[in-house]
């Protein structure tokens, strides 16, 4: 009898033939992750510009949103690890060429920030809370004296993050439906719309309204032209490109990409916020969360019908 032995890396574990390991945990978190970098990217700029008293729900109730949905995208990426107990590896070294990495040691950073940055406005959203400790009292001052210098730090720190939940998945070259550098643009230009839809929601005056309804309609034809970009470049590719973007251009993915992505998450709300503006009576709050339940969706879509390609040789 002849034995040989086969080296395959076919035969990994939760590699082949489980090609989908990423679940909803992990689009979940990449929502929560831009729409956090979205918002305080927009709180930022008003307190550098000075407009926090004119444009309250940006720059001082609409940042609330940003730490809960930190710690709630963390929460997410930890219920999804397998090895739970050894999260803390990520953190014993710094990879350049790794997004992963760049992702571990920004939500390192922009988690506790956004929490000082609540801080800094603490009273003025609540005037009769009691703080009761000292020390809180304090981390309040240094967040108010420091809150431009720290705005400073946020902006670029919120803009990785932003974009790094696309490079992420472009990273995998292994998946052809990722592998495209589109991604990360697209993926902050989303973050920043469902942060625009949730100050929207926040605005208790007609200007902030529509100062941000029209930011909105611009980050919204910005996302479609990118959207439209990432599918042409997906038919200019190579025969596996082709075969993976047909999962949501006439495959089984479809009914959700046009039906509900791209007709429902954004052109409906695009044509209600234009119509908002030039003075019919809408609903803010309807095209707000078909926005912020289309920025969801997308990241679902795309995650699912990522692993359901692959590189067959």
């Amino acid at each position: 009898m002849r034995e040989e032995l086969f080296i395959s890396g076919r035969d990994i574990p939760k590699i082949d033939p489980l090609l989908k390991i990423w679940e909803f945990p992990i689009a979940l978190y990449l929502f929560l992750g831009g729409l956090a970098a979205g918002i305080l990217i927009f709180s930022a700029i008003v307190v550098l510009l000075d407009k926090q008293d004119k444009l309250p729900a940006s720059a001082r109730w609409a940042p609330l949103i940003a730490p809960i949905a930190l710690v709630a995208g963390l929460l997410a990426l930890f219920v999804d690890l397998s090895h739970k107990l050894y999260v803390w590896r990520l953190y014993t070294t710094i990879r350049f060429e790794s997004p992963m990495s760049w992702g571990a040691w920004v939500l390192l950073i922009v988690t506790p920030l956004s929490i000082l940055w609540v801080f800094a406005d603490v009273h003025k959203l609540f005037p009769n809370l009691d703080l009761k400790y000292k020390i809180l009292y304090k981390i309040e001052e240094l967040a108010i004296k420091y809150r431009k210098q720290m705005a400073w730090v946020i902006i670029p720190l919120s803009l990785i993050l932003g974009i790094y939940t696309g490079i992420l998945l472009s990273a995998f070259n292994a998946r052809p439906l990722w592998n495209n550098a589109i991604l990360g643009p697209l993926f902050l230009i989303s973050g920043l719309s469902t942060a625009a839809a949730t100050i929207i929601l926040f605005a208790k005056t007609s200007f902030e309204r529509h100062l941000f309804s029209k930011i909105d309609i611009l980050l919204i034809i910005l996302e479609i032209g990118l959207i439209i970009h990432l599918i042409m470049g997906y038919y200019a590719g190579n025969e596996m490109q082709v075969e993976a973007v047909g999962i949501l251009v006439g495959g089984e993915l479809t009914t959700l990409f046009f039906g509900i992505l791209i007709i429902l998450g954004l052109l409906f709300p695009l044509i209600l916020e234009i119509f908002e503006l030039i003075g019919y009576k809408v609903p803010v709050i309807i095209p707000a969360l078909l926005i912020l339940a289309g920025g969801l969706i997308f990241r679902i879509l795309i995650v699912e019908a990522g692993q359901l390609t692959r590189i067959l040789y």
